[in-house]
């Protein structure tokens, strides 16, 4: 990158640099971090194509990713072998993902399984229903290596039946929280604390959160907060839509009051954190609603968790939900299942829209149109750009994360400068 001029009154404020990506004249125009500029836009959302991981009916799967090995890890019960819980390493590329070898983890019937990564331990840790020990709520460790992945010993943390298991990591307590419907208490909402040594975990004592049948349980860790959240539907109070904030100590965890968020029978909870917005997503069946598919969010203070309005993403029944939050989008990700293809397990791999404008990094606009890697002429604070239209003059105007400029402020907010005609705009300082 040069500088070629710095004077305001002779219109000539300016800097040379390399075009990444075609420049149109007049365009708002960010600088890169390899000094390259590139024209301000939002990226199309696109997908890849579908893969199948196992060609077989597959059921109950959860998604995690191993940041470590910088992978992802699929578990999931494979109805084409005898329904025995197994695992299976992804690699992404772009928008394409491949698979090693599926391995198997336990060799029964597994009929709720919940897979999260322990970023202290860097392992893999899998909780799950083992229909082969009378249903007992069972957590096993998983180490990716390559496209691999192996399973220390099987750990039971509930002698009892053991229903609608999630599992989540508390970053700040460096533990495992593992939310479960205790079919050997009454269906209680209960919650317990795994520490991961080495291929093994240990759990310290259950705690009841909901004394009544508590279904379809969620969890996930706030990290705003520094609290865990579970989501439920509450059957001791007509199956509403519930939350509850928990706080871990050691390998204790206590609980707040609960929260009702939606007053009617909810089904297929699923719980998501929004880094971004330090939020809580629950995603849900409303029943008092045609059981649409809807979507509310929460905000944790203490031991408390208030919530928004409710809000309907698909005007339809809808099952088998499940969400995750897109950091490079800053976007919650919300799937429910399709039916087709005969219930083969099969991954598709998602790039949300992103843009590339910050707070920081617009420099001004391209004086004339450049092809990808041409030297570029940018306008810059202070100089007068005339590739503009349709402008108010004396009116502020601000970069829009499209590229364009408007009146109002886009997010983040990026003044572009003053009209002074209604094709010239001069450029911020």
């Amino acid at each position: 990158m040069r500088i070629i001029g710095n004077n305001p009154a002779a219109d000539n404020a300016e800097i040379t640099a390399v075009a990444s990506g075609t420049l149109p004249d007049g365009k708002a125009v960010v600088v890169n971090t390899d000094g390259t500029v590139s024209v301000v836009e939002t990226s199309a959302a696109s997908s890849g194509t579908p893969v199948v991981f196992e060609n077989a009916d597959t059921r109950h799967s959860s998604v995690t990713y191993d940041i470590n090995a910088q992978k992802v890890v699929i578990a999931y019960r494979d109805r084409g072998n005898s329904d025995y819980g197994t695992a299976i390493v992804g690699t992404v590329s772009d928008t394409s993902i491949s698979f090693g070898s599926p391995t198997v983890f336990e060799t029964a019937t597994v009929p709720h399984i919940s897979a999260t990564y322990d970023a202290n331990a860097q392992k893999i840790v899998i909780a799950y229903a083992d229909s082969g020990n009378s249903s007992y709520g069972t957590a096993i460790v998983g180490t990716v290596s390559g496209t691999n992945i192996s399973f220390g010993s099987a750990v039971v943390f509930e002698s009892a039946d053991t229903n609608y298991v999630s599992a989540t990591y508390d970053s700040s307590a460096q533990k495992i929280v593992i939310a479960y419907n205790d079919g050997g208490n009454s269906s209680h909402g209960t919650a317990i604390v795994g520490t991961v040594s080495g291929t093994s975990i240990s759990f310290g004592s259950a705690v009841v959160f909901e004394s009544a049948s508590a279904n379809h349980t969620s969890v996930i860790y706030d990290s705003n907060a520094q609290k865990v959240v579970v989501a439920y539907q509450d059957n001791g109070n007509s199956g509403h839509g519930t939350a509850i904030v928990g706080t871990v100590s050691g390998t204790s965890i206590s609980f707040g009051s609960a929260t009702v968020f939606e007053s009617a029978n909810s089904d297929n909870v699923f719980i998501t954190y929004d880094a971004n917005a330090q939020k809580v997503v629950i995603i849900y069946t409303d029943g008092g609603n045609s059981d649409y598919g809807t979507a509310i969010v929460g905000t944790v203070s203490g031991t408390s968790i208030s919530f928004g309005s409710a809000v309907v993403f698909e005007n339809d029944g809808v099952s088998h939900m499940s969400s995750a939050y897109d950091a490079n989008a800053q976007r919650v990700v919300i799937a429910y299942r399709d039916g087709g293809n005969s219930g083969d397990g099969t991954s598709v791999v998602f790039k949300s829209p992103a843009q590339n404008l910050t707070s920081e990094n617009f420099i001004g606009f391209s004086n004339a149109a450049y092809a990808d890697t041409q030297t570029a002429t940018i306008e810059v604070g202070s100089a007068i750009n005339n590739g503009q239209s349709s402008l108010t003059i004396g009116q502020q105007y601000f970069v829009q994360t499209d590229g364009t400029i408007g009146l109002t402020a886009d997010d983040p907010s990026v003044i572009a400068g003053t009209a002074i005609s209604a094709t010239e705009i001069i450029v911020k300082g």
